[in-house]
Formats: structure tokens, sequence, C-alpha cells
């Protein structure tokens, strides 16, 4: 069945008020002309700092979806440093990112906080973009599918198959990620498949159809074209090209 692409841009650490208000502008002329219906659906997740300021900019721009980079589970408390759903909700957020790789390694989050965090998301009416990925070890020792199964299975767990359904899956090979290395396309849309099967047993094959899984890793102009013809690949979570208003635009141009 067709599913509707999504091109998603993730800032992780990067741009000032200045720097977001140039690259959302940029975004906008450069899909000013494209056709609505034809185009992907395209998220952009900025730092907290610059959220006020991207959701006042597309506010009235059907085009674009907000997303945040991540949130904590709790409604509120003594969590120093965090964001709640409720804060996020006041930027009329769509999406929520979360397992990111980066996550994982840097700070330590858990399968089962990750779930924690999807249970959330979904309870607030909002989408989890879920990451899963491996290491290159990981990937040299055969072990990929079987370490993204388990991902997934923990991710998913105590969620219906309703609020499965409409979830994103990104799958971003650790190796590929900043690297410049882009997983080949044929390998990442069998890899891809292999996380829809999962799915597929952990509810049906409704759920399986419809759940939009994206390829993230080192994703570029030169290679969305490729990547997008793949029948498993629905989209691209993009770190660095999305950056540059340019380089972003032709992202969303490749997908449609």
């Amino acid at each position: 069945m067709a599913r509707r692409p999504i091109i998603a841009g993730n800032w992780k650490m990067n741009n000032n008020k200045i720097e977001a208000k140039e690259l959302i502008d940029g975004i906008l002329y450069g899909i000013s002309s494209l056709d609505a219906e034809k185009m992907p659906e395209v998220i952009i997740a900025p730092t907290y700092t610059a959220l006020w300021q991207a959701y006042d900019l597309i506010k009235n721009e059907p085009k674009i979806a907000l997303s945040a980079q991540n949130v904590n589970p709790n409604p509120s408390g003594a969590y120093t440093g965090e964001v709640s759903l409720d804060m996020l909700a006041d930027f009329k957020v769509k999406f929520v990112i979360i397992g990111h790789s980066e996550r994982r390694q840097m700070f330590g989050e858990t399968d089962e906080f990750i779930n924690q965090k999807a249970l959330a998301i979904l309870n607030k009416g909002l989408i989890p973009i879920i990451c899963c990925g491996e290491t290159l070890e990981q990937r040299e020792q055969g072990v990929t599918d079987a370490h993204l199964r388990t991902q997934i299975t923990k991710a998913f767990e105590g969620i219906s198959a309703s609020d499965a359904k409409k979830s994103v899956i990104a799958y971003e090979p650790i190796w590929a990620i900043g690297t410049g290395k882009s997983c080949d396309a044929a390998e990442a849309n069998r890899t891809i498949g292999e996380i829809r099967k999962v799915i597929k047993e952990l509810y049906n094959e409704e759920v399986s159809d419809n759940i939009r899984i994206l390829y993230g890793g080192s994703v570029k102009p030169s290679t969305i074209v490729e990547q997008m013809a793949q029948p498993e690949i629905d989209g691209g979570l993009i770190g660095g090209a999305s950056l540059k208003a340019d380089s972003f635009v032709d992202l969303i141009k490749g997908a449609m």
C-alpha cells in the first residue's frame, strides 16, 4: 500500500535564533512552489530554544510539521534540564524523536525508558519517531537483525495496534550517522524489511503495512532518490543535510 513519505530534519544541537530563522525562511521559500499533494510530509526538529520561533514561522504553513528532539515522559517535577509533553504542546509540536543513538550512547537511555517516552507521547496524542540502529561491531558480528528486534520489541511494549500504526520508526545504523558513510540502499531496504516483519509479528499485517519506517545515516541529496526507490524505505531522518535550506529542499524534491 502507499505510505506517505517523510523527510524529517533533526537539527541536533545547532542553530541559534538568527540561524534558525534564516534556515526556516530558506526552506519555506524553497517549497513555496511545490505541490503540497505530491510532497512528502516535511518535519523539522529544532532545538528547544528555537521551538517558539519555528512554531511562529510555520504556524500558517501546512507543508511543514514541527517535532521535538526529545522529551521527558513525566508530566512535571524535579527533573532539572528536562522538558515535558505539556511544554511541547504549547508549540503545537506533532512529533517527538526518541531513542536516538546519541541519547542512548551519551546519556545512557535504556530501551525501557524509551518505551516510557513512547507511551507518554502517544497518550498525549503526539507521534513518536522511534530510532533504532546497530553499531559497526554488531553489524560485523552479524547480529544486526537480532539487535533491532530487541530494540523494537521493547520500544513497542504496551502500545496498542492503533497507536503503533500511526507511529514512525527511524532505522539509523550508528556507524553511518555523521560519518559521511551511508548504508547501501539495498541493504538498508532489507534491514527495514526485517523491522517491518517484527512489527507484523507484534501486531498484524495491517499495522506493518501502515507504519512508516525511515532511513537515517548521512542521507544526502545524492543518495535520496535511490533510497526512496526502495519499497520498504518511507523517507529519511536527516542530520547534517537538514542544516542548509538548499540541501534540505533538494531532499524533499528527491522524495516526491
